[in-house]
C-alpha cells in the first residue's frame, strides 16, 4: 500500500489532523523501479545477452556478487520483469519515491486506486 497524507498541526489544542490524500495497492509485480525495469524490458527486446544484462545491473549498483548477477540475468532473459512503477535510490541507503503512483492516471494491472488526490483548480 502507498498512503500520501496530508497533516496539520494545532499547537493550542495539541491535536493534528491527518487527511489521507491518496491511496494505492501495488502488487509485488510492480513494485520495481520504473527506470530499471524499463531498461531490462528493452534489453530483453532488443536481443541483448546475458553479459549485458550483468554490465547494466552493475552499473545500477545492484548489490550481488557475480554468481548471484549471472543467475539473475538468466532469468530476466527468460521471464521478463513487469514493468516497475516505484522510483528507487539507492544513494547510501534505499529509498521509495511514489510520484508516479499518485499521478497516475492510466489503469494499470496489478496498481488499484484507492483513494484518488484530486488537485484544486
Amino acid at each position: 500500500m502507498v498512503f500520501v497524507y496530508d497533516k496539520t498541526d494545532d499547537a493550542k489544542s495539541k491535536t493534528a489532523i491527518l487527511n489521507f490524500v491518496s491511496c494505492s495497492f501495488v502488487s509485488k509485480e510492480r513494485t520495481g523501479d520504473y527506470t530499471t525495469t524499463y531498461r531490462l524490458r528493452e534489453m530483453v527486446k532488443d536481443k541483448a545477452n546475458e553479459e549485458d544484462i550483468i554490465a547494466y545491473l552493475q552499473d545500477k549498483n545492484i548489490p550481488a556478487d557475480e554468481i548471484t548477477l549471472s543467475k539473475l540475468a538468466q532469468q530476466i532473459l527468460q521471464t521478463p520483469p513487469e514493468q516497475g512503477y516505484l522510483t528507487i535510490s539507492n544513494a547510501l541507503q534505499w529509498r521509495l519515491q511514489y510520484a508516479r503512483i499518485v499521478s497516475l492516471s492510466d489503469d494499470i494491472p496489478g496498481i488499484s486506486k484507492i483513494i484518488s488526490y484530486n488537485k484544486p483548480k
